[in-house]
């Protein structure tokens, strides 16, 4: 029976590092109001990857207005955006650059 443990183990340690990792949110499941996100990557000038800092889920969030435009936002950079229905309607980058 001691033979057992080993061959689980690196299972088990895959398990944990997957369930660790950010759950993705769905932003049409987003309320409406105001975040504070961390950019991870910048898809293009319409599309962001964030990490929303209130809660450590994901999301991808699309340009809501024809006026928002993340063309100078950097990944790492920190934003408080509003949302409605999912999309970015205005934003301010917090990071001094």
């Amino acid at each position: 029976m001691k033979g057992y443990g080993w061959p689980i183990a690196p299972l088990l340690a895959a398990l944990v590092k997957s369930t660790a990792s950010a759950a993705t949110l769905d932003p049409a499941t987003m309320a409406d109001g105001t975040y504070t996100v961390k950019v991870e990557q910048v898809i293009d000038a319409r599309h962001l990857k964030v990490l929303l800092l209130d809660s450590g889920a994901e999301a991808t969030l699309a340009a809501g207005r024809p006026t928002v435009n993340f063309s100078t936002v950097r990944p790492d950079d920190q934003l408080k955006l509003s949302t409605i229905k999912g999309q970015v309607v205005v934003y301010v980058d917090l990071t001094a650059h």
